[in-house]
């Protein structure tokens, strides 16, 4: 006859477990001797390490007792279950992992490779942040809405950069981030602006923002509107030279 500390040996568990076991029913405890002491058996033996084994196998303990008392078809059923779903677990975790993962990549996060390859080259050209940051989260709109076509918007952005006046229309938007509403400036980057627009966009881009409902398309405005200060400013002089709009540039009667 064993105690408690002897049969936990046997079955390579702690004295812990052997009570956690009786707890939760699965494992039942015999009575004490007459020195007050509680004796295992043989049998005992056998039923904590078939439990452990169970255990050690991912089996939730709310099932091991049914487990314990399952013929063979039963008990084969119920292991091609459980193992389902460790399965779906492990998934699971490796999703996350994954996710993880992307957590330290930075713009990837939430961007396809295409986009965050058109964000390194706007740092290269040496633009602040602050305006790569408003970028990435209006394409992060983009993406989650109409990711099929992200590869054919990131095609035309880079083809826009290869273009040196766009470049430098890119470096006059990106300085006046931080100017005041009333800056006097903004009606010249107004013009420049309106010059391209009428220069007419690069083969391919036509009705690329059609794609585009209405809602997404107010969403990616607000974006513009909510974090440059001359925002409403500069949209209010493209009206005035006959346009609308920031996401979608439309035609207007000039006023």
């Amino acid at each position: 006859m064993l105690t408690i500390s002897q049969l936990a040996s046997y079955a390579g568990v702690t004295v812990r477990a052997v009570r956690h076991y009786h707890a939760k029913g699965l494992l039942p405890e015999p009575k004490r001797d007459h020195s007050g002491y509680r004796r295992y058996d043989a049998h005992a033996v056998v039923e904590l390490v078939r439990i452990r084994t169970l255990a050690d196998a991912g089996v939730p303990l709310a099932r091991v007792r049914e487990l314990l008392a399952a013929d063979e078809t039963e008990f084969s059923a119920a292991v091609a279950d459980i193992d389902r779903r460790l399965r779906a677990e492990i998934r699971q975790r490796q999703r996350h992992r994954e996710r993880i993962a992307q957590l330290a990549a930075g713009d990837s996060l939430a961007l396809p490779p295409e986009a965050v390859a058109y964000l390194d080259r706007l740092r290269e050209l040496g633009l602040p942040e602050l305006m790569i940051g408003g970028e990435r989260d209006a394409w992060i709109l983009v993406a989650a809405q109409l990711p099929e076509h992200m590869p054919l918007y990131m095609k035309l952005k880079q083809e826009q950069l290869d273009d040196p006046a766009t470049v430098d229309l890119y470096r006059d938007l990106a300085e006046m981030i931080n100017w005041e509403a009333d800056d006097p400036r903004v009606a010249a980057v107004g013009d420049r602006l309106v010059a391209a627009l009428e220069a007419g966009e690069p083969e391919g881009w036509e009705n690329h923002d059609q794609r585009m409902a209405d809602e997404l398309v107010e969403l990616l405005d607000a974006v513009f509107l909510d974090s440059v200060p001359i925002a409403r400013r500069l949209m209010d002089r493209l009206e005035e030279r006959g346009w609308r709009g920031w996401t979608r540039f439309e035609r207007v009667q000039a006023r």
